[in-house]
């Protein structure tokens, strides 16, 4: 290992040249205009690929933006790793916020700033750098490895999971390991074990077929705003918990495991409030603020309307009043059953004067792997041999549904290894990526590779 570890010191400029050079290319997936870069990128990273020694390096189109694909199978009873990543970026807006241009990379300090330095391109890099520094050394891996990143992931990521049904049988893994989130803290290296899902919905109230005069109808004809404010004002007790009919049914408890993990981070609730603006934090009663934050299921009105908006006053009762509400849903919750739920709750709270519309907008499984597993456990050993610090085991409010989608196809445990910090400023201007975690990051990877070839498949 010494070998390859002096091979990564010694390619240290270049590795950071090369990153200056992909991060470039404004691969923004969302954009139309930047088709012809998403095939650049697309392109640049599949001669990286068999550059650095992988084997049937491609391009795959789909009905959007195309999967840049490879694999390197030459260790027979080892396992098989697929490392998933993505390629495309955000937009930019606001452009004038950035301290220089979003795709004219600029280090500062320890950290490199462009549009998608964290979000993803400096992360699916790692894996690259660490493969490149395997072959060659010694003209081989320890593990069999198949790449896929992708070009939609900003949008959604709409072809993906068919393209993982039609390519199967090519993808199949035994682990699959995604590096696209962050550390809790600099200098610890991190895992994410679990992530929430999601079921995002959207009511539509209906009282009358026109605004009415407030003078004229009010007192006989119901509001609906009125209705849904009163609707939505039965959606949580005072407790903070929720009052949909079988919401908790079947979501996974924190084990006493995760507990004492969680509880051992250093997380201080006025730094965070403080951090936010907010005066104080607010939860579900009987639960840690990060069990909260990560590992108990939530439900946040994100937009209600209805009725006169503009300046100065309209006495009018509306028609019509709308919210949007989304649930982040956690391991075990099926989000077309909350939906069903959702909407049956909600139906029964309707008034007899008005109708409702309730849509159930798009939604997303949660996942969570047992601590356990001989690929976290690899994994663990790998980011503290690099790192030289105890790893952060943590959950990730947040969704990302592919995760689950991987680890059903192919029954996989989903070893979330990112390397990003919480002030990485993702999807926002000034997006930076520590190099010191880039560099971390290749050298972990390495050791991971190292760790995952002592198992058997």
């Amino acid at each position: 290992m010494n070998k390859i570890v002096d091979y990564l010191s010694e390619q240290h400029d270049r590795y950071e040249q090369e990153l200056i050079d992909i991060l470039r290319i404004p691969s923004i997936s969302g954009d139309p205009s930047h088709t012809e870069d998403m095939h650049i990128m697309a392109d640049t990273l599949m001669h990286e690929m068999s550059k650095i020694g992988m084997n049937k390096a491609q391009v795959i189109e789909t009905d959007g933006h195309p999967v840049v694909y490879s694999e390197w199978l030459n260790a027979p009873g080892k396992p098989t790793l697929l490392i998933y990543g993505h390629y495309d970026v955000q937009p930019v807006d606001p452009i004038d916020l950035w301290s220089s241009p979003p795709f004219e990379p600029v280090i500062k300090g320890d950290k490199i700033f462009a549009r998608g330095s964290a979000d993803d391109k400096g992360q699916i890099y790692i894996h690259l750098k660490a493969i490149e520094a395997w072959l060659a050394i010694h003209g081989s891996l320890p593990v069999n490895v198949k790449l896929i990143f992708e070009g939609e992931e900003e949008v959604g990521s709409p072809n993906l999971k068919g393209f993982i049904k039609d390519y199967e049988k090519m993808l199949t893994a035994d682990y699959v390991v995604i590096s696209d989130t962050p550390m809790f803290r600099e200098g610890y290296p991190g895992i994410t074990y679990g992530l929430r899902g999601l079921a995002y919905m959207q009511i539509n109230l209906r009282g009358t077929n026109t605004d009415l005069h407030s003078g004229s109808f009010g007192g006989l004809v119901k509001n609906p705003i009125n209705a849904l404010v009163e609707i939505l004002a039965q959606m949580k007790d005072d407790q903070g918990r929720i009052r949909i009919p079988g919401f908790y049914d079947d979501v996974l408890p924190v084990s006493d495991a995760e507990h004492d993990k969680l509880s051992k981070l250093p997380f201080d609730a006025k730094d965070f409030a403080d951090s936010i603006g907010a005066p104080a934090l607010y939860g579900e009663s009987g639960y840690d603020d990060l069990e909260r934050l990560w590992a108990r299921p939530t439900l946040d009105i994100n937009g209600i309307w209805g009725g006169f908006q503009g300046e100065g006053a309209k006495t009018v009762i509306p028609a019509e009043a709308h919210a949007k509400v989304s649930m982040r849903l956690v391991a075990n919750q099926d989000p077309d059953d909350i939906s069903n739920k959702f909407i049956s709750y909600i139906k029964s709270l309707v008034p007899e004067s008005m109708e409702a519309d309730i849509e159930a907008m798009h939604g997303g499984f949660g996942y969570v792997t047992d601590l356990n597993n001989s690929g976290l456990q690899a994994g663990v050993k790998a980011l503290e041999k690099a790192f030289g610090k105890e790893v952060d085991f943590l959950r990730e409010g947040g969704s990302i549904p592919i995760v689950k989608v991987f680890a059903d196809t192919f029954q996989a445990p989903v070893l979330l290894m990112g390397y990003g910090l919480p002030d990485q400023n993702a999807h926002a201007p000034n997006e930076n990526f520590s190099l010191y975690n880039f560099h971390k990051g290749i050298e972990s990877i390495v050791y991971f590779f190292d760790e995952i070839g002592k198992l058997t498949a």
